[in-house]
């Protein structure tokens, strides 16, 4: 039977991999997959690791030593994968959609709690505090919100925001075609924006997308959601927008620095992270720890695709989800044997 070394597990991981597993061994950790916890995925055919796993050089070649063969990524994005030390060595393949309404509808319920201030009414009305003061918002019906990535995901939120009666322009590297959606150039997105939502991959073009002088075109009193990679924005540049009131309010499901602390319980320590101490300490500011994709509907859908990875790599299979060091983004290029049916290598 092939072993499976799951990392960075939660009981709600273990919960659905046990119910969707038919066929392997599944080794459950808590550490994150790193060069320094590799070594425990000896003996095992394959790892599954999660969207704070540092999967660096050092940590491939000792899953590669130890006769590590795939790295199943149950999760989307892949930013924290060096390819180009995997490649030859180990197949990498992903969930590239698990619940977009999921990751969308949590979008909403930030700018949504934000606007309306529905987190300082329920502190409120705990201690029997019944004021209005303070708790005024605005109409989302007729405003304009910038989409930045027009994916699954973004497209959903698309959807749910014209049901509010909203405006959507949207910007994206590559624009879906004959979607219906207004495409514009980023400045103006961000000029003209009374909601900026991202929802784009993390890459070398998107890091930092939203940086000082990005925050410098917005127009004054916008909303900014951040669903998607926390690298997206400069987190002290956010700050120093917060600080000046160009941004009326952050609803953040990720920081950029989030590997050393989401997921996990710090509430009796220090924090040594002035920038989030900065963040969460501001009335205007929601920051929930990367629950986005977090319902029933997603955590299945991630424990059913990646065991279906795993039957595919194990059976010899064309790989669905592979991630592809020769192609740009999973995009096929010409010389990619892909194109063929084939595996990455």
């Amino acid at each position: 039977m092939r072993r499976i070394a799951i990392f960075d597990t939660k009981p709600y991981d273990r919960e659905w991999f046990d119910k969707q597993n038919t066929a392997y061994e599944l080794v459950y950790f808590e550490n994150k997959l790193n060069e320094k916890t590799a070594v425990l995925a000896k003996g095992c055919d394959a790892v599954c690791a999660f969207v704070n796993d540092d999967i660096n050089k050092a940590a491939i070649d000792i899953l590669y030593e130890n006769g590590v063969k795939l790295i199943a990524m149950r999760c989307a994005g892949y930013s924290n994968v060096d390819f180009k030390a995997a490649y030859g060595r180990i197949n990498v393949v992903r969930v590239p959609a698990y619940s977009p309404y999921a990751v969308a509808e949590h979008a909403i319920a930030l700018l949504q709690t934000l606007n309306r201030k529905i987190h300082k009414a329920y502190n409120r009305t705990r201690d029997f505090n019944f004021s209005l003061i303070g708790l005024s918002g605005m109409d989302l019906h007729g405003k304009t919100v910038g989409v930045i990535g027009t994916g699954k995901i973004g497209r959903v939120f698309i959807d749910i925001c014209r049901g509010f009666g909203m405006k959507v322009i949207a910007y994206d590297l590559f624009p879906a075609k004959d979607a219906g959606i207004d495409y514009v150039e980023l400045d103006t997105l961000l000029s003209a924006s009374d909601v900026i939502s991202l929802h784009c991959p993390l890459t070398e073009q998107t890091h930092h997308i939203l940086d000082a002088q990005a925050f410098s075109k917005i127009k004054p009193g916008a909303y900014i959601i951040n669903t998607s990679r926390g690298a997206l924005i400069d987190s002290e540049a956010l700050l120093q927008a917060l600080n000046d009131g160009t941004v009326r309010g952050a609803g953040l499901d990720v920081y950029e620095e989030e590997a050393d602390f989401f997921f996990e319980d710090f509430s009796g320590t220090i924090i040594r992270d002035d920038v989030l101490s900065l963040l969460v300490s501001k009335p205007n500011v929601i920051l929930t720890s990367h629950q986005a994709f977090l319902t029933e509907e997603a955590l299945e859908n991630i424990a059913f695709a990646t065991m279906n990875n795993l039957d595919e790599f194990f059976s010899g299979a064309f790989l669905t989800n592979e991630v592809c060091y020769q192609c740009d983004a999973g995009k096929v290029v010409e010389n990619c044997r892909r194109k063929e049916g084939k595996r990455c290598f």
